[in-house]
């Protein structure tokens, strides 16, 4: 038995070893820098199981990240995997032009009912990007309609993360995303981050939430609300860092918009799903009601890609009764409404319904508290987040929460230690975001917080010998 264990395993490290070489020749990652493009291999991962991955070493890791945001209920669910097969022998595809398929309408109705207010609508997308890309083309169009062509700019904010097509990357936000790439900056006006931890130093709460909103007021009156077509915002900024904002500046923030006829989108591609504890976050956990909500990753916990648009009833009867019943929406993908994907999106909704949610709203606490207790290291500046999204900042210091400008791989430095540990972890420059599957149980969130522990405690020792950092 040995003998054979040996070999399957010397079998299994030929092919990780052939995959990476495979993918320096042929493969072009996502994200990837000018001097490596076409030529990198990053970690390989063969299998999952729960929470848990194989690398191509064979090194049980927990999935920090959830994929990316997005494995919810966890990895390896026969219940999803037998749907896709079912769906597939049953009707692997139609086109939407012209036909249309049971699981897109049911999952629409299903859908509806967790959407706040009136936003009974449903667009299909394949991902985020072309969820938020469909949120604006819409915009334009309903303004195009009710004779508006000139009201068609966007407000967004900085830390923000909207996608990587070419609309939606323009709402971005980010340090470095858009260093080397192009955007439509004429259509896109950027806000303040609503990030607590930068606010001005002996700003409070409350008047920095304040600021940000007299800041958005004073946007819409210097611009004018009839060049402004919409606000996109993260309930939470997730890709920016876990930025959860001030109490109560969204529902402020949205009163604007309902005042000056401003379509006010709230990007729940991360958020939604189950991610905060609830099918959407807007309204049971901001009190907002938003004109439209963009979704994807969590819809089917990534085993297949869909996204989509929840539109309010609101916008498509102003349609409905304009003067030109003939103006065609041209907008459409080749994959929207895809039988597959939507019946593994409701056999998801079925999972998160049949007790995951009141999992990850009873778990996402003890989550918290154990993170936070990682402010004890030195090189911890703040550590925040909502639910079973969670980020930890590294800071030079404290007092004036230097990023570590001579180090702005920290993040890295420390998902690699964790790496070793039997943790993934998303870096971003000085921060590690977590966000697990929603299945997470509390013996699991020890071994993540501890792993975590021990791998800043090692980069910062590393810090120390390089003299990059002293604490």
């Amino acid at each position: 038995m040995a003998a054979v264990r040996d070999y399957r395993e010397a079998e299994a490290g030929n092919a990780a070893a052939e995959a990476v070489e495979l993918a320096k020749s042929h493969l072009v990652q996502p994200w990837p820098y000018a001097g490596s493009i076409g030529a990198e291999a990053r970690t390989l991962v063969t299998s999952g199981d729960g929470i848990y991955l194989i690398d191509g070493d064979g090194r049980k890791l927990i999935d920090g990240p959830a994929g990316m945001w997005c494995i919810n209920v966890g990895h390896r669910r026969e219940e999803l995997a037998r749907v896709m097969y079912d769906q597939a022998l049953e009707l692997s595809y139609n086109t939407p032009w012209y036909t249309m398929n049971t699981p897109s309408a049911e999952l629409s109705r299903r859908i509806a009912g967790h959407a706040p207010g009136d936003l009974n609508h449903v667009f299909y997308t394949t991902g985020g990007s072309s969820a938020v890309e469909t949120a604006l083309r819409f915009m334009q169009f309903y303004n195009n309609v009710r004779g508006r062509p000139e009201k068609k700019l966007v407000l967004s904010r900085g830390g923000a993360y909207h996608g990587s097509t070419y609309l939606s990357a323009s709402l971005n936000g980010r340090p470095r995303d858009r260093d080397w790439m192009d955007a439509a900056d004429d259509l896109v006006v950027k806000l303040s981050s609503p990030d607590p931890f930068r606010r001005p130093k002996g700003m409070s709460l409350e008047a920095f939430s304040d600021f940000l909103v007299d800041e958005f007021r004073e946007t819409v009156k210097r611009i004018g609300a009839d060049k402004i077509g919409c606000f996109v915002g993260e309930p939470i900024q997730a890709s920016g860092g876990v930025i959860v904002p001030p109490k109560d500046y969204l529902k402020r923030i949205r009163e604007i918009c309902r005042e000056h006829d401003i379509l006010y989108v709230s990007d729940e591609v991360v958020t939604a799903f189950g991610r905060l504890g609830h099918v959407f976050a807007s309204e049971d956990l901001f009190g907002i009601e938003p004109d439209m909500i963009t979704f994807a990753k969590g819809v089917t916990s990534g085993y297949f890609p869909l996204g989509g648009v929840v539109i309010s009833e609101r916008l498509l009867r102003g349609l409905n009764r304009s003067n030109h019943p003939d103006a065609m929406f041209g907008h459409g993908l080749t994959y929207t409404s895809h039988p597959i994907g939507c019946a593994v999106a409701i056999a998801n909704l079925d999972l998160l319904e049949g007790g995951i949610l009141e999992h990850a709203c009873e778990v996402g606490p003890y989550f918290q508290a154990k993170l936070k207790t990682l402010e004890e290291l030195p090189l911890v500046g703040e550590v925040r987040g909502a639910g079973l999204m969670g980020c930890v900042e590294c800071v030079a210091d404290r007092e004036s929460k230097d990023p570590l400008q001579l180090d702005k791989d920290v993040g890295k430095r420390i998902d690699q230690h964790c790496h070793e540990l039997g943790l993934l972890v998303r870096p971003l420059i000085n921060m590690c975001v977590m966000s697990p599957p929603l299945v997470i149980t509390r013996e699991q969130v020890d071994d993540l917080v501890a792993i975590l522990r021990e791998g800043i405690s090692r980069t910062m020792d590393d810090l120390r010998k390089e003299g990059v950092w002293r604490g």
